[in-house]
Parts: C-alpha cells; structure tokens; sequence
C-alpha cells in the first residue's frame, strides 16, 4: 500500500469469503482486489482500504453560500476540497467528472488533514467543506480533517447525499458543524431509478442530524423537470420537512441543466422554482430558497416572525444586513434560526483555486 491507502473499520466478513462494506447501504460484497460502486474502497487482502486519503481532486476557496449554506456564518469564505467517486449513480449529475472518475489522475493535489485546517486559517476562512463528491465515501480523510479544524478553530461543513449507514454517520457527525443534505426527490422510485439508491436512508439521516446532533442542517433539491418536481411530490416533501424536522430548517430549490447522462430533459424554468418555494413556505417552511438563477427575493433572507428581509442576496453576494451580532432581527428581535456570530462576512461570489501540495505520510507526519 502506499502512502494514500489507508485501511478502514467499516466492514465484516461474510461466511462466502467475501468482505462486506459497511459505510453505506449500498453494502458491496468484495471479493480480493475488487472495489466498491464508489470506487475507491477496494478490498486488499483480508480488509477494505481508502485509496485517497490525502488526495483531493482540488482546492478552492468559495462563498459558503454556494454549498449552498443561507444560515451558516453568511458572506464568509471556506475552503472546498473533494476526492473522487461516489456511491450513487444519478444520472444527472452536474459534478461527474469528479464523482465518477475512475481515473486516480482526477486527483491532482495532495494534503493532509493538519495542513488543510492550517491552509483554511491562513486564508481566512472560517470553514472547510468537505464537497464536490460525497464526503461518505472518504470517511476516514473526512473524520481526520475535521477533527484537524477543532484543533485550529475551523468548522467543518459536509455536503452530502446523506447516503450511508447510522455508524459512519455518527462518526463523522461528531466533527461536522454543518451540514447541507442533497434530498434528490421524495419517492423511492426516482432514487431507484435516476439515482441507484434508495429514499429511506437519506431520510433516516436527515431525521439523525437534525435531532441527535447539533450539526446545523440546511437542504437542497435540484429540480429536473417531469421527474421530481409535481405539485404532489413538493407538498409531501415539504410537508414531511415541516413535520418531522421543524420549520426552521431552511430548503433550496436549484436549477437544473442537462448533464451527464441526462441530456434529454430541459433545464428547470425559473417558475419552477419560484413554485416549488411557494409550496413549501405555504407548508410552513420558514425559509425556502432558489438557486442557479438570478432571483434576489428568492435568494434572500427573510425573518419568520415579521417578515422583513434581513439578509439580501443577489447569488452569492451579500448586500442588506439587519440583524444583531447573534443573529436577531433588528426590526423585530426574533432570533434567525442558524448560525450566525458575529457581523456578516464579505467575501461575495469569488472563487479562488489554491494548491495545498505536501510531502507528508497518510497521517500527516513529515
């Protein structure tokens, strides 16, 4: 193995000789030298390995709003990494070329935990995302970067498809400050269809992070016209996000375009999200969002007990601000639900690619 193969603890052995993955439901049965759907867990001799640990398929600085992230340290900057692979299979995926590389070339840039969270506080970021591709499936880098953060004072944010088992989960629940979950529709069908997967462990782990941990969570759903976006499936969407997580868990609603291997269907109409918004604050969701247009109501802010706007947005760029240094409405007093400390950042739409290369091991020794 070199310094990038790491060996992992999610697995079992199964009585015909192969090794079972346990880190989602996908649950691959591996024989010697096979890898998983993802991947890049793979068995080696007797135990199941993690080929990118330390490998990242790249580095930039982002606005944390486009995670998307509306309620957690809004305007400020936070240093996105990814690796490669993933353990679904949607069909529409805007990041493919990153997810579903079977190619260990994506991966052109090295670091180890201790130099990202060093890397974020130099550049002023408040934050690291752990995005691109599914944080899931390099569990062990993931868990390692975050507990790095706690060291040097830098959250941890996982943008995930929220696809993996209540054990992982809980593991690396502990080093996440935020979360944004990809709910990708509400039927099994589409999951199964479009995606490879199944519905209920996404919800299973929403329902976990919302109620047994103080990770914040926010979620997205990219709308791809005639498959998740019916009036019928948003009203059961958000009806079960109002009922089973609260009001206050905010809701983005992004656009899709033709990608991957689902050119057939047109990008998502503007109306369409404006509707789907409309659905779910007539549900009762407090704070319900579009993304991937030009849309400044729909991308701002408002409080849930007066109605005023107090954060504007136009994309990703930061503009009215009324709210106290905790986060209270200054027109009304009503705390915004979220995370908000101190006065707003204002890094605005920038992205800024960094290199982070390193010469040290795979458990960050020099």
């Amino acid at each position: 193995m070199d310094r990038f193969t790491v060996p992992t603890k999610w697995w079992h052995r199964i009585d015909d000789g192969r090794i079972q993955c346990d880190v989602c439901p996908r649950a691959c049965k591996l024989h010697h030298g096979q890898r998983g759907l993802c991947f890049v867990r793979r068995r080696h001799d007797d135990m199941i390995v993690l080929d990118t640990y330390g490998r990242s398929s790249g580095f930039c600085v982002d606005p944390i709003e486009k995670k998307p992230l509306n309620h957690f340290l809004p305007g400020t900057p936070i240093l996105s990494l990814g690796t490669a692979g993933c353990n679904l299979a949607c069909r529409f995926c805007q990041n493919w070329d990153i997810s579903k590389s079977k190619e260990m070339a994506t991966l052109a840039d090295e670091a180890m935990p201790d130099q990202i969270a060093a890397a974020a506080e130099q550049l002023g970021c408040r934050s690291v995302a752990l995005t691109y591709n599914d944080p899931t499936i390099f569990l062990e880098y993931a868990i390692d970067i975050g507990e790095a953060c706690r060291r040097h004072g830098i959250r941890t944010v996982a943008v995930t498809a929220g696809y993996i088992e209540p054990g992982p989960l809980a593991e690396m629940a502990s080093v996440l400050d935020a979360a944004n979950v990809d709910l990708k529709a509400f039927t099994d069908d589409f999951y199964h269809r479009v995606c490879g997967g199944a519905l209920r462990p996404v919800l299973d782990t929403i329902e976990y992070l919302v109620h047994e941990t103080d990770v914040w969570v926010e979620l997205t759903t990219l709308l791809i016209p005639g498959l998740n976006d019916s009036d019928t499936e948003l009203h059961n969407m958000t009806t079960w996000v109002v009922d089973r997580l609260g009001p206050d868990v905010p809701m983005h609603f992004t656009a899709f375009h033709p990608d991957f291997r689902l050119l057939d269907r047109p990008a998502t109409a503007p109306c369409t999200l404006t509707r789907a918004r409309g659905i779910a604050i007539g549900n009762g969701v407090h704070h319900a969002y579009t993304g991937n247009v030009h849309d400044p109501d729909g991308q701002s802010t408002r409080c849930s007990s007066c109605g005023k706007i107090v954060i504007g947005r136009r994309g990703y760029t930061l503009g009215r601000w009324d709210l106290d240094g905790t986060g209270n409405c200054n027109h009304c007093g009503a705390r915004l639900a979220g995370v908000i400390d101190g006065p707003p950042g204002n890094w605005g739409a920038r992205r800024r690619p960094v290199r982070l290369s390193t010469t040290t091991d795979s458990r960050g020794r020099t």
